[in-house]
C-alpha cells in the first residue's frame, strides 16, 4: 500500500490534526477581541456565509443555543430575510473575504441598516468595513476553509459574548474540549484498523453513505459531515434529519432496492438526543432495516455536549481524509468549485 503521504500531496492530514490548535488559536483571538461600537437593541442575529463560514455559524448557533434567548439565523444566500432590521446582528462571515454571496449580504444589511460586524481573513469584505469603519475580526489565512471551521465558530461565540447575548459557559467548556481531541487525533491519524475513523472509512467509501442525525443537535453534524465526504473524497453523501424523515423520506425506502444496495446509512447519536427522537431513530433502523442493509451506528466520548459535538466534527474530518485516501485522492483540491467560480467570473466580466 502506498503512503497515504504520496497521496495526500496539500497535506489535509495536518490541517485535520491541527483542529484542536486552530481551537486554540481562535481562542486567543476571542479573548483579545476589542468592539469599537456598541451593539444595543438586537433582537435577533443572522449569520451570513456559505460553506465553511455557514457551518461556522451552525456550530455556534447549537453550542449556543442554551444561552441564546433571540432567534439567529445561518443565511446561505445572496439575499437576507425582509425582516432583518436596525435591531438585528448581522455577522458576515467569509473566509477568503471575497465570497460573492456573503458581500452582496453585507450590501443588503447596510441598506436595511443594520448592526454588523465582519469574520474574515481579508479581500474585498475586509476592505469595504475598513472603509466604513466598522467592526471586522481579522483570522489567520492560508487554509482551506472547511478546514479552518475552528477559526468561524469560535469567533461567533465571542461576538456574541461580547455584545451580552450570551454569557461565558460555552466558551469555558469548549477549552476543556480540546483537551480530549488532543488525546484522539493521534489515534485518528493512523492507516491501522484500530482506529476506528479509518475502519468506519474502510467500510462505506465505495457506498454513497446517508448520514441520518437529530434536528438541532446531531443534524448539525450530518451536514459536516455531508460536506466533509464531497469536498475531501470527492464522494456523494446525503443527510436528514429525525424525526422530520420520519413524516416523508422513510417511505422512500421502499422501491429500487437495486440502488438502495449501493447506500450506507449512518446514524448519528448523542446522550443528549431528545429522548422520543432516540426511539424514533431505534424504530427506523428497524423498519428500513430490511432493504438498507448496511447501518453504522455512531456516537463519540466526551464530559460534556461540547465536548461531544467538537469529538463528533473531529472523527467526521478524519473519516473524510480515510475515504480520500482509500479513492488515491488528494483531499485538498476542489477542482469543480474552481472551475464554477472561473467561468461564472467570465460571464460576469461579460
Amino acid at each position: 500500500m502506498k503512503s497515504y503521504k504520496s497521496i495526500d500531496i496539500s497535506n489535509m492530514s495536518q490541517a485535520i490534526y491541527d483542529f484542536p490548535d486552530h481551537i486554540q488559536a481562535a481562542v486567543k483571538i476571542g479573548d483579545n477581541i476589542s468592539l469599537n461600537h456598541a451593539y444595543n437593541g438586537i433582537q435577533n442575529i443572522v449569520l451570513a456565509g456559505m460553506g465553511g463560514s455557514a457551518i461556522g455559524g451552525d456550530v455556534a448557533r447549537l453550542l449556543a443555543k442554551n444561552e441564546l434567548n433571540i432567534p439567529m439565523l445561518v443565511s446561505r444566500n445572496y439575499t437576507l430575510p425582509n425582516w432583518v432590521n436596525k435591531k438585528t446582528l448581522v455577522i458576515c462571515s467569509s473566509y477568503s473575504g471575497n465570497t460573492e454571496e456573503s458581500i452582496a449580504a453585507f450590501d443588503q444589511a447596510q441598506d436595511k441598516g443594520a448592526q454588523i460586524i465582519g469574520i474574515t481573513t481579508g479581500g474585498s469584505l475586509m476592505e469595504r468595513m475598513h472603509d466604513l469603519k466598522m467592526d471586522v475580526l481579522a483570522i489567520p489565512s492560508g487554509m482551506q476553509p472547511r478546514a479552518a471551521l475552528a477559526l468561524s465558530f469560535v469567533p461567533v461565540l465571542y461576538l456574541l459574548n461580547k455584545v451580552n447575548l450570551v454569557g461565558s459557559d460555552t466558551i469555558d467548556e469548549l477549552k476543556c474540549a480540546v483537551d480530549l481531541i488532543n488525546l484522539k487525533r493521534d489515534q485518528y491519524g493512523e492507516e491501522i484498523v484500530e482506529n476506528p475513523t479509518y475502519k468506519l472509512a474502510q467500510k462505506i467509501y465505495k457506498t454513497l453513505p446517508i448520514i441520518y442525525g437529530e434536528n438541532e443537535a446531531t443534524s448539525i453534524l450530518a451536514v459536516r459531515w455531508k460536506n466533509q465526504l464531497s469536498e475531501n473524497a470527492k464522494m456523494l453523501a446525503f443527510h436528514n434529519e429525525l424525526p422530520e424523515m420520519n413524516h416523508n423520506e422513510i417511505v422512500g425506502w421502499e422501491n429500487n432496492s437495486e440502488l438502495i444496495n449501493q447506500l450506507l446509512v449512518i446514524w448519528l447519536t448523542d446522550e443528549g438526543d431528545h429522548p422520543q427522537t432516540a426511539a424514533r431513530q431505534e424504530v427506523t433502523r428497524e423498519i428500513i432495516g430490511d432493504l438498507a442493509r448496511n447501518h453504522v451506528v455512531v456516537s463519540v466520548e466526551g464530559g460534556s455536549k461540547v465536548e461531544r459535538l467538537i469529538h463528533m466534527i473531529h472523527f467526521g474530518d478524519w473519516l473524510s481524509f480515510w475515504c480520500a485516501i482509500l479513492h488515491g485522492t488528494d483531499p485538498t483540491p476542489v477542482i469543480k468549485i474552481d472551475k464554477l467560480k472561473r467561468i461564472l467570473s467570465k460571464k460576469v466580466e461579460h
